[in-house]
């Protein structure tokens, strides 16, 4: 027989959230993972907070929700807040009840900040990749490293001389400026907007932008990111960071590490053979216009090993890395100022992108 469009609404439910989520969604196991890594920073976040006074939006439920922005490329903490509001599936893997109110965007963009600042996105990359049935998918022996360019959240019309002279932009919501015959560079101007910004141009004919420079620290085995650096964007950056997260990492092991040509330079690679790592370094054999041919710090004894070889096919797969966290965690233009608050969006996206992969690769691996 027919049924009845009654739009009656009941004033009560008897079905429980969680069986609203299908048992096999991809989410389920990637809450999982992400529950056992928050767990073990129960004690971080009871430092962060005070034992007095109103309670805040719980830090679990804060990474939580940024996790999903990254995941569902929502652009927004205004439209992630409408998304947890009538979304089932973004209200229970954030851990929120179903007849709780959802925060107000200001309030979330402040508690999240706290977050931010404290360096807990790294943290909480730490703790994933420590647990037990992530540790066994990480290689100790290989890896690999590069950088990528982040749009600033500035316009090219911030980009103003220090010492206050230069014509101001014209009147109005997006008054026109005239760039002719100024010449800018990072010495004689900075961005009002964020002066953590740099201009930078990635190479001879390209447009010059305001920029931060990310980076990434993978293993070979599955290409899982193992740590993340966020510099100011020059010339040096990916060098300088690249030798920071070897020393974060903290092995007395021989380790090696493939990289693209920026880093095929004579002191990069001494500091990585002083650091007991081979630099599995692609050769920078550019010919100059007089037909000299440039001279690499990469010699015989690491370029005739297999291993060498393997390193420069591996190594390309930390472009899937950074194309995933600007295309779906929508850091092509990052919507924060300052280096710290860009350099924790990126480690939560890049920690985001490795949830995604871990499930996978872990119904793959043998028993």
């Amino acid at each position: 027989m027919r049924g009845r469009d009654d739009r009656s609404d009941g004033l009560f439910s008897y079905v429980r959230l969680d069986e609203r989520i299908p048992s096999d969604h991809p989410l389920r196991a990637i809450r999982a993972l992400a529950d056992e890594a928050l767990r073990s920073l129960h004690r971080r976040f009871e430092g962060l907070y005070s034992s007095m006074g109103r309670p805040s939006i719980p830090p679990e439920m804060l990474l939580r929700a940024t996790l999903l922005q990254a995941f569902f490329s929502v652009r927004s903490e205004r439209m992630l807040m409408e998304q947890i509001n009538y979304n089932l599936l973004f209200r229970w893997f954030v851990g929120l009840p179903m007849d709780a109110e959802v925060w107000h965007p200001t309030v979330f963009t402040h508690n999240r900040d706290r977050l931010l600042e404290a360096d807990v996105a790294r943290e909480f990359l730490t703790a994933l990749l420590a647990l037990p049935q992530v540790k066994k998918l990480l290689s100790s022996e290989h890896f690999s490293v590069d950088g990528t360019l982040i749009d600033a959240w500035a316009s090219m019309k911030s980009f103003r001389p220090k010492d206050g002279s230069g014509s101001p932009p014209g009147p109005g919501r997006n008054g026109e400026r005239d760039f002719h015959n100024e010449k800018r560079s990072n010495e004689t101007h900075a961005s009002t907007t964020d002066p953590d910004a740099r201009l930078y141009r990635k190479a001879d004919g390209r447009e010059s932008r305001l920029c931060f420079m990310g980076h990434v620290l993978m293993e070979n085995r599955n290409g899982l990111v193992v740590d993340t650096a966020l510099t100011h964007a020059n010339g040096t950056g990916e060098r300088e960071a690249a030798l920071t997260m070897l020393d974060r990492r903290g092995s007395r092991r021989r380790i090696t590490l493939g990289a693209d040509k920026a880093y095929d330079a004579t002191t990069f690679v001494g500091d990585l053979r002083k650091r007991r790592v081979t630099p599995h370094v692609a050769i920078d054999g550019r010919v100059s216009k007089h037909g000299v041919v440039r001279k690499t710090a990469v010699d015989g004894r690491t370029t005739r090993h297999a291993g060498y070889r393997v390193s420069q096919v591996c190594r390309k797969r930390i472009e899937e890395v950074f194309g995933w966290i600007k295309t779906q965690a929508g850091l092509a233009k990052v919507k924060l100022r300052g280096c710290p608050k860009v350099e924790a969006v990126f480690t939560f996206a890049a920690a985001a992108y490795n949830l995604i992969r871990i499930p996978r690769l872990l119904a793959q691996s043998p028993a």
